[in-house]
């Protein structure tokens, strides 16, 4: 799947299978839980190794409050060093649970995504998951059927999962599932984009930026304080000023100078640098 997916990078690592019996091999100096479920195995390793924890989202947030939410929020006690993906999760695992940690910023990558239309756009993209809770899918259904009022001219994309089996009481295109090399001429056409986050912030806002579109992201310190970038329009979790600041997007008179200068405005975040901030915090908690 490594070789064959264009979103994953090629990577020059052995993969092998777990064996909790056996545990990693003696000479192993660092373990890294990537998800709850590893956490636990990590933890019970009887290896010397140095735990870290990769944590790329607030996986309690995940479930409903029962077990699966526990066992993933008891896991933040386990005294693992955690890089993460974005401050916000540094400071509240820091917060809510005591644990140190360290951060990466996002970035994206400028290969995939440009501006490419230097006229004006006439389209809006939702981030469509509906299989995926904290997309919040049927809260932008309802922005949308506002937005729609509003702006009756207006092409609504929606991609990210086959939505034909959904009744949606507006129109739209269904884009369903996209290659990563099919993205940029999509947001290209756009204006605007609904990005629903509800707990970590999604890649797509700096993606879109990059592509010249304006993100429009309910608000809240879970995306705030992962990107603070001024084109970014931060709005609070209502249908109706949520589908005004998507109309609003349309009427800029200097839109196509907006969309080069929201392009520039991520030119610097790279990915390259937050692998850097990675090593580094590695690196100094393996020196002690």
């Amino acid at each position: 799947m490594l070789r064959s997916a264009a979103a994953y990078p090629e990577v020059s690592a052995s993969i092998e299978m777990y064996d909790r019996t056996a545990g990693v091999k003696p000479e192993t100096q660092a373990i890294f839980a990537t998800g709850w479920e590893t956490a636990y195995p990590a933890y019970l390793d009887t290896s010397n190794a140095r735990r870290f924890y990769f944590v790329q989202d607030y996986e309690a947030s995940f479930y409903p409050l029962g077990t699966e939410s526990l066992l993933a929020e008891n896991t933040y006690h386990f005294g693992f060093h955690g890089i993460t993906a974005g401050g916000w999760l540094a400071h509240k695992l820091s917060t809510d649970f005591g644990m140190v940690t360290d951060h990466f910023d996002f970035a994206v990558d400028k290969t995939h995504y440009s501006v490419t239309n230097l006229s004006r756009r006439s389209e809006v993209f939702f981030y469509a998951r509906p299989v995926t809770p904290r997309r919040a899918f049927e809260f932008g259904l309802l922005a949308l059927a506002e937005f729609a009022r509003l702006k009756p001219d207006v092409r609504i994309n929606l991609a990210g999962w086959d939505v034909s089996n959904w009744e949606i009481p507006f129109a739209y295109t269904n884009l369903s599932s996209l290659d990563i090399s099919e993205l940029n001429s999509v947001y290209n056409r756009c204006a605007a984009g609904l990005v629903m986050s509800l707990s970590n912030m999604s890649l797509l806002p700096l993606e879109l930026l990059s592509s010249g579109v304006t993100p429009i992201v309910n608000d809240g310190p879970n995306n705030r304080m992962v990107s603070e970038n001024p084109f970014i329009e931060y709005v609070p979790a209502s249908p109706l000023a949520i589908a005004r600041k998507m109309a609003e997007v349309f009427d800029h008179p200097d839109a196509v100078a907006r969309s080069i200068a929201m392009s520039e405005s991520v030119a610097q975040n790279d990915w390259a640098d937050s692998g850097i901030q990675f090593m580094t915090a590695f690196e100094r908690v393996m020196r002690g």
